[in-house]
């Protein structure tokens, strides 16, 4: 059984799998701290659309924070202490980012997780993530640390092949996502973002996934 604060006192962790957890509005009492401190971050990285290797631009804007960060070109995919754009390092991963991601590892049952990375999606309406699975860092036996902020979303959990049936889970502003262990390689996805104004957000939904890239 899970243990944390939410056990009384807001809503309840929900198991999807045997290693992943949806912690819902397990952010929002961090809320504040946590978007002031994305702005510096943002300014020193701005978003982008990556191109794939096959010469594709993607449709989720992205950029990253922590000592690596993943990037998509020509090369492949990979993780680099750089942002190939600017040469410089990626911004720093701020300490309120860190703690709510080790503290939702936690609740999730893996402890002692340090995130050396943490990869931010930015979505309009209408933009949608398909099913892929996060293998590109070098130790599968820690967890994938995700946070929703904004429009909501409902994302595709899938199993280890890309044609095992997916479960959606509607995800909203402030809740946060581990998969882990059996399921880290799970396959996973967002369906097309709903058309809509958030009070805090605006017209998007943005998502910070945290992971041990190196």
């Amino acid at each position: 059984m899970i243990q944390s604060d939410l056990d009384l006192f807001g809503p309840q962790p929900q198991r999807l799998a045997a290693h992943t957890v949806l912690l819902p509005g397990f952010a929002l009492a961090e809320m504040e701290p946590l978007l002031d401190a994305l702005r510096p971050v943002l300014r020193a990285a701005p978003f982008r659309h990556m191109q794939t290797p096959g010469g594709q631009h993607m449709a989720v804007a992205l950029t990253n924070c922590g000592a690596l960060g993943w990037v998509s070109d020509a090369k492949g995919y990979r993780y680099t202490p750089t942002d190939p754009q600017s040469g410089e390092p990626w911004p720093d991963l701020p300490q309120v980012l860190l703690g709510l991601a080790r503290r939702a590892a936690e609740v999730a049952g893996f402890e002692g997780f340090v995130p050396d990375a943490c990869l931010v999606n930015h979505y309009l309406p209408g933009t949608r993530l398909s099913l892929h699975q996060d293998k590109n860092e070098r130790d599968f036996s820690q967890p994938i640390v995700s946070i929703s902020l904004g429009l909501p979303a409902v994302f595709l959990l899938g199993g280890l092949l890309r044609s095992d049936r997916t479960q959606r889970v509607p995800l909203s502003h402030g809740d946060v996502m581990v998969w882990g262990g059996e399921d880290r390689l799970r396959f996973h996805g967002v369906m097309p973002v709903k058309p809509g104004v958030h009070p805090r957000m605006g017209e998007r939904r943005i998502n910070l996934t945290l992971r041990k890239a190196g």
